[in-house]
C-alpha cells in the first residue's frame, strides 16, 4: 500500500519512523516549508535521511501542487500532526481515502488547540481521534478513539507528551491495520456534542483576577507549555508555568504574593492559593519563580495585574 505522509514536528517524525519499521510503502513526504534562518522541520529531516521524496508547498490551494499530488498515486494518506488548510480534494485521491489525527474526543473541541481547551474548560477526559476528514474543520466521520484521565494537576504538556504523543502514534498504526483488513469504521460525529474553540493564544491567556481559583488554575495549566498565561507586573507580561493549588483562601486581593520560597511564588486567589513554579518574563527564558523574585527584589504584598 503506497502511503503519503502529511506532518509535521516530532510526532509526524515518530510516525514515519514507525511505519518504517513496519516495512510500510512510504511514497512521499510532506512537510511544513523551510522558514529563513530556522531548522528544517524533524518530519523533513527523517524523510531526507531516509532519502524518501519530500514536498513543502507553501499552499496547497495550487493547482500544480494537487496535480502533483495525484500523480504519486497514494492508497493512504495519513496526516500527522496537520496545522496548514488542506483542501478537501486531496482527501479523495487515495484509493483507501484519508485519515487524520486529532488530540481530543471529537466532536468536542475542534480547532487546533483541542488539549488546551480540555484542561481550561475544567474536562475530566479527554483523549484522541483517528477520523477521515472532509471540507469541515475535524468534522469527518471517526475511525478510532482512545481515552484519557486528566488529573488534577496535568498541563497541556504533560498530557500530549506522556499520554496523547504516543498513543496517537500507536492509534495511526492500529488504523492502518483495520484499513488493510476491510474493517475500519466510519462513525458520524453527533453534531449535538460538537465544540469549536478558537487557537489558544494570548487573546485567551490573560489572567483575570476576579474568576473563580478553579478556573485561573485550569488556565494556567491549560496554557502550559503554550502561549504561558499571564499576568502584569509593572507592565510586562509575566507567564505562570509549574502551577499548584492550595485550597485554603487567603484574605488578600486575588493576584497578590502571599510568600516566596524554593516552592516558588505563592499567590491570593479568590477562593484559594496557587503556587507558581516556574515564570517567563517577555525577555528571559523561563526560570524558577524563586529566582526570578529574587532578581526582581519581589515580596509578599506585591500584586500582579490582570
Amino acid at each position: 500500500m503506497r502511503i503519503i505522509l502529511i506532518g509535521q514536528a516530532a510526532f509526524g517524525a515518530t510516525v514515519l519512523e514507525k511505519l518504517l519499521d513496519r516495512n510500510e510503502n512510504i511514497a512521499a513526504v510532506y512537510a511544513p516549508s523551510d522558514r529563513p534562518g530556522g531548522r528544517p522541520d524533524p518530519l523533513k529531516e527523517a524523510a531526507v535521511t531516509k532519502n524518501i521524496d519530500v514536498f513543502q508547498p507553501q499552499t496547497y490551494k495550487d493547482d500544480a501542487i494537487f496535480a502533483e499530488y495525484r500523480n504519486l498515486n497514494p492508497d493512504l494518506t495519513i496526516m500527522a500532526f496537520v496545522t496548514t488548510i488542506t483542501p478537501a480534494r486531496f482527501f479523495d485521491v487515495p484509493s483507501n481515502g484519508t485519515i487524520c489525527y486529532h488530540p481530543s474526543l471529537l466532536p468536542r473541541h475542534r480547532g487546533a488547540s483541542g488539549i488546551n481547551w480540555a484542561v481550561i474548560m475544567g474536562d475530566k477526559k479527554t483523549g484522541l481521534s483517528i477520523f477521515w476528514p472532509d471540507e469541515g474543520i475535524d468534522t469527518g466521520p471517526i475511525l478510532l478513539q482512545k481515552e484519557i484521565d486528566i488529573g488534577p494537576e496535568d498541563t497541556t504538556g504533560s498530557l500530549y507528551f506522556n499520554h496523547l504523543f504516543p498513543m496517537g502514534v500507536d492509534a495511526i498504526l492500529e488504523s492502518i491495520d483495520l484499513i488493510k483488513a476491510g474493517d475500519a469504521p466510519k462513525i458520524v460525529q453527533d453534531e449535538a456534542g460538537a465544540t469549536y474553540e478558537p487557537p489558544c493564544d494570548d487573546r485567551v491567556a490573560g489572567i483575570d483576577w476576579k474568576k473563580p481559583a478553579d478556573e485561573l488554575y485550569n488556565l494556567i495549566r491549560g496554557c502550559d507549555p503554550q502561549p504561558g498565561a499571564f499576568a502584569v507586573l509593572n507592565g510586562e507580561k509575566i507567564r505562570f508555568y509549574g502551577a499548584k493549588r492550595i485550597e485554603n483562601a487567603a484574605d488578600d486581593m486575588p493576584g497578590t504574593i502571599l510568600d516566596i520560597d524554593d516552592k516558588g511564588i505563592h499567590l491570593a486567589l479568590s477562593g484559594g492559593r496557587l503556587i507558581v513554579g516556574k515564570v517567563r518574563p517577555e525577555k528571559g527564558p523561563k526560570a524558577a519563580a524563586a529566582e526570578f523574585a529574587a532578581e526582581r527584589g519581589l515580596k509578599a504584598g506585591v500584586r500582579f495585574n490582570g
